[in-house]
């Protein structure tokens, strides 16, 4: 089978890039590799979400399929006084993720290489945010939902962005059915962020 993003231990050649780009205001270093989501940069849906995400400043944060680490980190910047685990199941993308986090000199972050939540099982956060991996299938991206429902403390919120075109109007219903709600805190060029949060 060809090698996934999704893939734990990506047998692809490397083929390392670096990548400098400005988020929410601050300017990154990224390193990315074949093998790992959006390799060639920060795909746009991403961006969307990273503009879009509103995080307090103590928040616990939990980015699902972080990749090379770009929701993540940035997410780490805007919770100062927080902290951000990010997991992926990719080990080649773990790795990028924890020289992004020392190359841009962010401390508050735990990075672990995680089958969905199975390293973050007793874990709970409030807030888990998610580019899901479409590719992975549906099936795989409701469970994602699903999870993060279970892991969030009440009031906590779930950010996910989706496209249309990629399955949004399921996953908007998905996530309804757990959380009562959702909302679609913003759309661009295809893509969907959408927002909800466990009541007490």
């Amino acid at each position: 089978m060809a090698d996934h993003y999704y893939s734990k231990r990506p047998e692809t050649a490397h083929e390392r890039r670096s990548l400098e780009t400005v988020l929410r205001g601050r300017s990154y270093r990224f390193v990315s590799d074949s093998g790992v989501f959006s390799k060639q940069g920060i795909d746009y849906g991403s961006r969307v979400l990273i503009e879009a995400m509103q995080l307090p400043a103590q928040a616990s944060v939990l980015d699902v399929g972080c990749g090379y680490g770009p929701i993540g980190l940035a997410a780490a910047t805007l919770v100062p006084d927080g902290h951000v685990t990010m997991v992926d199941i990719n080990e080649r993308a773990v790795q990028l993720a924890v020289e992004n986090a020392e190359r841009n000199g962010i401390k508050n972050v735990t990075i672990k290489q995680s089958d969905l939540f199975d390293e973050v099982r007793h874990e709970r956060f409030d807030v888990v945010l998610t580019n899901p991996p479409i590719r992975a299938g549906k099936e795989t991206v409701h469970t994602i939902f699903e999870l993060a429902y279970e892991h969030l403390n009440e009031g906590g919120a779930l950010w996910v962005v989706i496209q249309k075109k990629q399955g949004a109007p399921s996953a908007s219903a998905k996530i309804e059915s757990l959380f009562g709600y959702v909302e679609e805190v913003t759309k661009d060029k295809g893509y969907r962020i959408l927002k909800a949060e466990k009541k007490p």
